[in-house]
């Protein structure tokens, strides 16, 4: 596989990285990312994954888009309003990059055969907004090791981490929220500066991009915090919990 003269001039910016190049590009090509949620997350992060050249983009979400998801959604328009989100996106996702591929999945991803479906992906995005959903796709990415790159903003903060379940060492989602079954705060309910989610998805695709590039991320098993209103960022380690309900030795 080659990259065309259209593709060498699109990620021509790409080229002249030494940490990319064009070995790099051809790994983006080759890659096969999944991105649960076309919401205020996936949007950006799907955006620059798109850009980025990565070959081949599966989408999930159920959700049509309404009036409120426009101040943060940057891929909807006030013309798309009861659109389907994910046929709405893939549309403009195509309409930046046509050379890449795009699949749409028009459910829930807990009934999406999530399993079967990243059984072909290099990794997974999650761009959810609610406990059940993180659960479900934690479990599903160690089960398959998939390496899992999931982000949450919320008000004026922002969060992000990163599974490689190639590693037996890594966490999981689990291990560091074992019990969210009372948390039901979200976008909708406590509000979110809409930048924070801007940020929060462009750092999945950059994570992501990182590791279809070199196999290893800087943030993998460690927990970003970010806090829109100080304009500073925490990091913290992050270790497996031998009892976990998912990935642990004595669960």
């Amino acid at each position: 596989m080659q990259l065309s003269s259209q593709e060498q001039l699109r990620y021509s910016r790409h080229l002249l990285l030494d940490k990319i190049g064009e070995a790099g590009q051809l790994k983006l090509k080759k890659s096969h990312v999944v991105i649960v949620g076309c919401g205020g997350l996936g949007c950006p992060a799907a955006l620059y994954l798109a850009a980025s050249g990565v070959g081949e983009l599966t989408l999930i979400d159920a959700d049509n888009i309404e009036l409120s998801n426009l101040q943060r959604q940057i891929l909807y328009k006030t013309n798309h309003l009861k659109r389907s989100k994910v046929q709405t996106a893939a549309n403009q996702l195509q309409a930046l990059n046509p050379e890449i591929k795009l699949n749409t999945i028009e459910n829930t991803v807990e009934n999406a055969d999530f399993s079967a479906l990243i059984n072909t992906a290099d990794i997974v995005l999650d761009c959810t907004d609610n406990a059940a959903s993180r659960y479900f796709i934690n479990r599903a990415c160690w089960q398959q090791q998939v390496a899992l790159v999931s982000g949450a903003a919320i008000r004026g903060e922002g969060q992000l981490m990163v599974f490689n379940f190639s590693e037996q060492s890594s966490p999981c989602y689990q291990c560091v929220y074992p019990d969210l079954s009372e948390e039901n705060l979200n976008c909708s309910n406590a509000g979110v500066v809409s930048p924070v989610l801007g940020i929060i998805g462009s750092m999945q695709a950059l994570e992501a991009i990182k590791l279809l590039v070199d196999k290893k991320s800087s943030q993998q098993n460690k927990l970003l915090c970010f806090d829109a209103w100080q304009m500073s960022f925490h990091q913290f380690n992050l270790i497996a919990d031998e009892h976990c309900k998912i990935c642990g030795k004595n669960e």
